[in-house]
Formats: structure tokens, sequence, C-alpha cells
């Protein structure tokens, strides 16, 4: 038992929770969850996490780091017009979809044969609205996200895990400098447990829980799958999304979305600088779910530090966290120039808010690159027909 093997957890489980919060807390804002909802939310999402943490740790013997969604928070927080017990439902297909890709082996196979460049223009129209926010709240609160930015890009030079951080400490000191925060909690308190009955409405289903899954899968769990098997690990698909969908699917029932496999946390801990010998790095997966346990039963107080902070700042800490998500995605969907344009436009179709029949927009993008890449193939297949 290296120290390594305490220090690399805790250092995946301070940016994986406190990078992004923010990104949950407003995902909760959007579907009109109330403080005891989103206390519920943030528990329960902690406690799911741990649990797969532990248990696929101890039971596969490698460090497997499972995480929240933080693309499909951000997808959450973009909707609009969605109750609290509609959101659960679409919260619960979520799950159980990813249970069924788990156990039936073609679902799997399907959601694979989605072109990478499309699913991440798909992304890459959901997160672009948060990098953008931050040059809304620069030329409404200049004084305070400017120097956030200047921070923010002076420390990514230095390590990108930690400017994210670095932006939410130094911006409680300047926002509190400039007389913007709110009253901060009172000390520790214990996170409730809300239950809230789903509600099954098929257009929420559709514009949010299929989309909610698509990156969820495509996003995290095959990245998290890609990050093990590069430090030495044949980790199995199938127990890892059948427990992580079921506890999903158990957790949206306290106002929780998806629970997942990590990628830039378990890129911490899942390397030999957690152990020289992979054998005893599941070691350092364990000591992660418990300190995402810790810290689960204070949800309330992370809630209520978050509610303190002026709308700039929570603005600018979201937009900063995904830059790198944001440029990781648009660097997949523009890679190869045969998939370009239906990848330009599902990113468009996605970044412009279109909602039709009550349907979001990150529905229609994915249709409408889905449409033009088979339009583009079919033309490519008659033109090579004529050639001949």
């Amino acid at each position: 038992m290296r120290p390594s093997v305490f220090i690399a957890p805790a250092v995946a489980t301070l940016v994986g929770f406190a990078g992004t919060l923010v990104l949950v807390i407003a995902a909760a804002n959007a579907v009109g969850a109330s403080p005891a909802q989103t206390s519920s939310w943030v528990a329960s999402l902690c406690i799911a996490t741990a649990l797969a943490s532990l248990t696929l740790s101890w039971r596969l013997r490698m460090p497997i780091i499972c995480a929240w969604s933080t693309p499909g928070a951000a997808l959450i927080a973009a909707s609009h017009g969605i109750t609290m017990e509609a959101a659960v439902g679409a919260f619960m297909l979520t799950g159980l979809l990813i249970v069924l890709t788990g156990a039936v082996k073609p679902i799997g196979n399907l959601i694979a044969r989605i072109p990478t460049s499309v699913a991440s223009a798909m992304l890459a129209g959901i997160l672009v609205k948060f990098v953008l926010a931050i040059f809304e709240q620069a030329q409404a609160v200049p004084a305070l996200v400017f120097p956030l930015l200047a921070v923010f890009l002076i420390v990514r030079l230095i390590s990108p895990i930690w400017a994210v951080l670095s932006v939410l400490a130094a911006g409680l000191i300047l926002s509190g400098l400039l007389g913007m925060n709110g009253a901060w909690p009172d000390g520790l308190a214990i996170a409730p447990w809300v239950f809230v009955a789903p509600r099954f409405e098929p257009t929420v289903l559709i514009g949010l829980g299929l989309p909610l899954y698509l990156v969820t899968m495509a996003s995290q769990n095959l990245p998290g799958l890609a990050v093990l098997k590069a430090d030495g690990y044949d980790a199995p698909a199938r127990p890892i999304f059948i427990l992580t969908g079921l506890l999903s699917a158990a957790s949206a029932l306290a106002c929780a979305h998806t629970s997942n496999l990590a990628a830039i946390s378990a890129a911490i801990t899942t390397g030999p600088d957690t152990h020289p010998d992979k054998a005893e790095r599941w070691k350092a997966g364990m000591v992660y779910g418990c300190l995402w346990v810790a810290i689960g039963l204070l949800g309330a107080s992370s809630v209520a530090l978050f509610a303190s902070m002026p709308a700039a700042l929570v603005a600018t800490v979201a937009g900063v966290a995904l830059i790198g998500s944001l440029t990781g995605s648009l660097s997949f969907a523009l890679a190869h120039d045969k998939d370009r344009f239906a990848a330009l436009m599902t990113f468009v179709v996605t970044a412009s808010g279109l909602s039709l029949f009550g349907i979001g927009a990150a529905f229609w993008g994915l249709a409408a690159g889905l449409i033009v890449l088979a339009l583009d193939r079919f033309a490519a297949r008659m033109r090579h027909g004529g050639a001949r």
C-alpha cells in the first residue's frame, strides 16, 4: 500500500467532484428541482458512483473508476420545459438502456456502429453553449470573469487537471472581495434522499432519455474502457454496463441522472504512477469508492456552497470545465473528410436549440447527421457503381 494508492484516487475524486458539480446543479435547476431534490440528486450520484467503483474494483481486481455523466449533466442543463418527474422517467430509461447494452450484445454492436464523428458533433453542440456563456458573463461582470480566465490560461500550462479547480478557488476569493457571494452554509449537513415518482412522457424519453444514453455511452463508457485497455486491463464490458445501468435506474428515483465509467478521473488512477504493479492498483479503486461515500453523505453542504456563488462564477467554472471536452469533441467530429459535412450538420442543429414536437435539439442533431451521412454514402456507392 504505497502512498500513491491513496493520493491518486484522492486527486481523481477532487477533480471529478469539485470540477463538475456546478454542471449537476445547473442540470437540476433546468428541470425545476427543489433544493432538497438537488441535494438528493448529488448524494445519490455519489453513492451510486461509490457502489459501482467498490463492487467492480473488488470483483474484477482492477481499478474500475466510475463517475457521473458530465456530458449528460450538460445535456440536461441545456434542456427546457421538462419537469422533475418526466426527467426521472428519462433517467430510468437511460439506465435500462445501458443494462440492455451489456446484456444484449447486438445492441452494444449497434451503438458501436454510430460514427464517432456524428456522436462527437452532437456532444460538441451541447457543450458549446456553456463555453460561450463564459463570454456572455464576461460582458456583464468583467471584473470577475476576465481575471478567472487569466488564471485558467496560466495554470493549464502547468497542469490542465488543476486549472478548473484553480478557477473555482480563485473565483470564491475574488467574488468574496467583490461582495458578490451569498450566505455560506452553516456547518456540514447530511444530504436528504427525496423520492420522485417517474413520469414517462414519450417526447422527453426521446428528446432527453435517448440522447442522454448516447452521450453517456459515446463520451464516458466507451472512452472509459479505452483508458483501462491502454493501462493493460482487459475489462469485461458486460458486468460494468449491467451494474452501472442498474444503479443509474435505481438512483434515478432519488433524482440522480446517470452513473458510468470515468475517463479523465480513471486516467489519473489506473496508470503506473498509482502503483508499478498493475495487479495492485485495484486497491486505489476501493479508496476512490470510499471517498465518494463520504462526499455523498455531505451532498447538502456542497449544494449549499455552490448555491451561494454568483451566477457569473458558476457559468465561468462550468465553461472552463468543458473547454477540454469541447476541444476533443470537435477534433473527433471533424477528423475525417468523408464524415465532416454530416458532423457539421449534427453540430449546428444541436447547438441551435431546435425543438420540434416537444423533442429537444440533441435528438434532431443526431438524426440530421445520420440522415446526411446515409445520403452521402448512398451517393458514393452510386458514383462507384456508375464508374464501373
